[in-house]
Formats: C-alpha cells, sequence, structure tokens
C-alpha cells in the first residue's frame, strides 16, 4: 500500500505497512454473509420487519433491497480500477468528490462503524445472557462482552487468515440449520394456511408500512463493503472484489427472501404477523421446534449468539482496518499503520479498537445501559445513519467521476454501468435516507435529543476531515 505521511516524520519500514493475507472469492463471500449475521437477522429483524412493516410481503421487499444494492455495486465496481488501495467508501467517495471530502467521509467511517461495533457487542452480550439464564445460569453482561471482545481481539492481532476459518466454521452451521429447516416447510407444505403467496401478491407487498419494511431489510445488508476494505489481503483483488461482491449480496438476498418466506409460511400469513408482533423473539425457536423438534430449538438459540460473534469479528477487523488505511494516510498517527512482521495484521490499530471498546463497555456497565434496549438500540442505530451517509456520498461520487472523465473524453464506460445503474442506487439510497431521518428517534433507543446531537457528531466528524485537508496539503486518499 502507498503511505503519504506528515512531512517530517519517518514513514515505518514498507513490510511494516501493509496487510497479507490469502482470501479467496468464497472467503470473501464468507466475511460479508458472516458480517450480516444471517440467523440474527432471521430470528431478529425479520419479525420486527414484519410487525412493523408490511406483513407477510416482507420477502419480496429483502429483494428490492437487493435489487437496489446490486445497483450500487454495479458504479461501485466500476470505480474500483480507479482505487488502487483498500480504504472502502471513504477513498471511494473522495476520487470523484475530491480529497477533502474524502477525508470527511473517512472521519465519518471511523465514527459510524466504531459505534456499530460497540452496539452490537452490546446485542452479542445481551443475547448469551438469556441462553444461559435459560439454561439457569445468571451472569451480568458485561463478562460475555468482554470475553468476546477480547477473543476478536486476538484474532485481529493474527493474520486475517484466522478470522476466515473461523467465521467460515460458523457460517456453515448457522446457515445449514436454516436451509434445513427451509427445506422442512415447503416439503411438508407450510403451516395450515400451505405456502404463502403473500409476497407475490401487490395489494400485500403495499400494505401496512413498506417503507419501514424496505428500512429494515437493507439494514440487514450491513457489512458488504467488507469485499473492498480487505483488498489488499486477497487473492487477485481485481478479479476477487467484484465477483465476491456480486455474490456476497445476491447470496445474502436470497437467503432472507427465501427464509423469510419459509418462516411465514410455518405460521400462515396471518399468524406469523401476530406472532411477530406478541413475541417476535421466540418465533423463529418455535417454528424449528415444530419442525425439526426439541434439538433445533435449542440449537438455534446458540446459533443466534454464535452468528452475533461472528458478526461482531467481522465489524472488528473492518474498524480495525480503518484506522489502518487512516493511518498510512497521514491523517491517525503513524503508529497506527503499522502491519505485524509475521502476521501481516493491522496489529496496533486492532489493539486500540478493542481497548477503545472495552473502555465504551466497562462506562456503559458502570452507568446501568442496557445490552440490547440500551446500548444495542443506541449505537447501531447511529452506525447505521453513518452507513447511509457513506452509501450515498460513494454513488455519487461515482457519477460525478465519470461525467468528468466522459467529458474530459478520458474513456468510454459503459453508460448502464456508470451512469443508469449508480442513478438508480442514489434515487433508492434516497428514498431510504428519507426514512432513516423521519424514523431516526426510534432508530437510536426513541430519544428525539439524541438523535439531534447524533447528527450534529457526524457534521463534526465530516468538518473535522474537510478541515484535516485543508490544512495538510500533503495528504492524500492514494
Amino acid at each position: 500500500m502507498t503511505e503519504r505521511l506528515t512531512q517530517g516524520r519517518t514513514d515505518p519500514p514498507k513490510a511494516q505497512t501493509r496487510l497479507r493475507g490469502s482470501i479467496g472469492v468464497w472467503g470473501l463471500v464468507f466475511m460479508v454473509v458472516a458480517g450480516a449475521a444471517p440467523l440474527a437477522v432471521i430470528g431478529g429483524t425479520v419479525p420486527v420487519g414484519m410487525s412493523l412493516g408490511n406483513g407477510a410481503g416482507l420477502p419480496m421487499i429483502f429483494l428490492v433491497a437487493m435489487v437496489i444494492l446490486l445497483c450500487f455495486a454495479v458504479g461501485f465496481m466500476a470505480l474500483t480500477p480507479h482505487v488502487r488501495n483498500a480504504g472502502a467508501f471513504y477513498t471511494y467517495i473522495g476520487r470523484g468528490l475530491g480529497r477533502h471530502v474524502g477525508f470527511g467521509a473517512a472521519f465519518v467511517a471511523l465514527l459510524g462503524y466504531l459505534a456499530l461495533l460497540i452496539g452490537l457487542y452490546g446485542l452479542l452480550s445481551g443475547l448469551a445472557v438469556s441462553l444461559f439464564e435459560s439454561w439457569g445460569i445468571s451472569s451480568h453482561w458485561l463478562v460475555w462482552a468482554v470475553l468476546a471482545c477480547l477473543g476478536t481481539g486476538f484474532m485481529g492481532h493474527r493474520n486475517i487468515d484466522l478470522s476466515k476459518k473461523v467465521l467460515g466454521a460458523v457460517l456453515i452451521v448457522e446457515l445449514l440449520i436454516v436451509v434445513v429447516f427451509d427445506a422442512a416447510v415447503f416439503l411438508r407444505g407450510g403451516g395450515p394456511e400451505g405456502i404463502s403467496t403473500g409476497f407475490l401478491d401487490p395489494v400485500t407487498v403495499m400494505s401496512g408500512a413498506p417503507g419501514l419494511a424496505l428500512l429494515y431489510a437493507f439494514l440487514s445488508f450491513l457489512g458488504f463493503e467488507a469485499t473492498a476494505v480487505f483488498r489488499d489481503e486477497v487473492k487477485d483483488p481485481d478479479r476477487t472484489v467484484p465477483r465476491a461482491t456480486y455474490l456476497a449480496l445476491v447470496v445474502v438476498g436470497v437467503f432472507y427472501a427465501v427464509s423469510t418466506w419459509a418462516l411465514i409460511s410455518s405460521f400462515g400469513d396471518d399468524a406469523a404477523v401476530q406472532a411477530a408482533t406478541e413475541n417476535g423473539e421466540a418465533m423463529l425457536p418455535s417454528a424449528m421446534h415444530q419442525y425439526l423438534g426439541a434439538v433445533a430449538e435449542h440449537g438455534v438459540q446458540v446459533l443466534v449468539v454464535t452468528s452475533m460473534f461472528a458478526c461482531v469479528l467481522v465489524f472488528q477487523n473492518i474498524v480495525g482496518r480503518y484506522f489502518f488505511t487512516i493511518a498510512n494516510r497521514g491523517a491517525l498517527p503513524a503508529v497506527l499503520g503499522r502491519a505485524h512482521i509475521k502476521h501481516g495484521s493491522p496489529y496496533v490499530a486492532s489493539a486500540v479498537v478493542m481497548v477503545t471498546v472495552l473502555v465504551f463497555l466497562v462506562g456503559v456497565a458502570i452507568i446501568g445501559l442496557e445490552p440490547i434496549n440500551g446500548l444495542y438500540a443506541s449505537f447501531a442505530g447511529f452506525g447505521t445513519v453513518g452507513f447511509i451517509i457513506l452509501l450515498l456520498g460513494t454513488s455519487l461520487s461515482v457519477l460525478v467521476f465519470f461525467a468528468r472523465r466522459s467529458r474530459e473524453k478520458k474513456d468510454r464506460p459503459s453508460v448502464v454501468r456508470v451512469f443508469i445503474a449508480p442513478a438508480l442506487a442514489l434515487l433508492g439510497l434516497c428514498g431510504i435516507a428519507y426514512l432513516v431521518v423521519q424514523n431516526l428517534p426510534d432508530l437510536v433507543g426513541g430519544s428525539t435529543t439524541l438523535a439531534g446531537v447524533l447528527l450534529v457528531m457526524f457534521a463534526a466528524a465530516f468538518g473535522a476531515g474537510v478541515v484535516l485537508a485543508f490544512r495538510r496539503r500533503d495528504l492524500t486518499l492514494d
């Protein structure tokens, strides 16, 4: 990776500032799918999307979200050959909208993803407490949060291939049990009402609050940016990254749609909405018990926790690599940009992320905030807003970048790839951004004041990045 550090400072040896790994297409797909926490989505997000959204029409909404993100990915991948280093969305934003906006987006990304990571630890630890309570074992959520943080910190110190192996093992098991459940439901012809067809009925799809359903469906794809973040650690990135991006989006989108369809079919349209509204957390385990027996019911409760651990591991790696790449561009202390000589990992950045998260978790525990309804609800919503901002900025950057190149007659890119698809994605993302703003207090735990503070913090982070880029002309995103 090419580094531009502050003048007067000594660059670390090149061997210490480049990450190493051998991730292939499917390994990268596993990273993205694990980050999406598919089992946790089916067991947690889907019931919420059904009860607050459009009920039995939710499977179609997942497909709509997938199409919007595929349109986004077309432009994202078209710009990829012009972005030679890892760095993810903020680097792409800088290519089209300028280095000042790019560094502003970098600080937005740091703030948003760090908040999201802290929130995910709250959800993971809360689920772990519930699991052990079902076995008659009482524990404090902070114990599980600290253990998980130390575990992900250890794997962040090692080569990325270790995380890949852990994620692959966890993901295969959780996907397998859901696929077996889906097959059992369809082979038995569904529940009392048979196989649901509600998602094919436009009236059902547009019933209730389809916009809110789209928001929840869209948030279930968080983490697909990993394909670009891990660019320096994959084999043949020019081929691997595009293939993995498209594959991951299709795998996740189809998995969500089919599994949601099966879950609805296992109850019947009306009964499914009622179950999701009355006790959404018990919906998937109850269906598992009915179709696969008590062992599957208890097994899925364990796998939801392991699914969340895999999700946390992915985002811990993403945040560490954000600190690493931004440091290697001179915008953070150079020590954060060091790679481990043996493991090729961003070991300093990973350690800093681990310590930062631990401090926040201990602080939250001291003030008595609940892990799920307090910590997760507030911090994850915070991170979601940052994610939407980055997607909007990237889509706009693609349009501006290729419009400029076309005007300068530097090349003749495909109109569909660089204009039509990104424009459609931008239109869809603007709609989702509107929904986020409309529902912002609910996304951050129900506090209007916190929603206002959140927006101010993102504006301040963006402004800090822009000001830094103006004051430090030696900083580049390349």
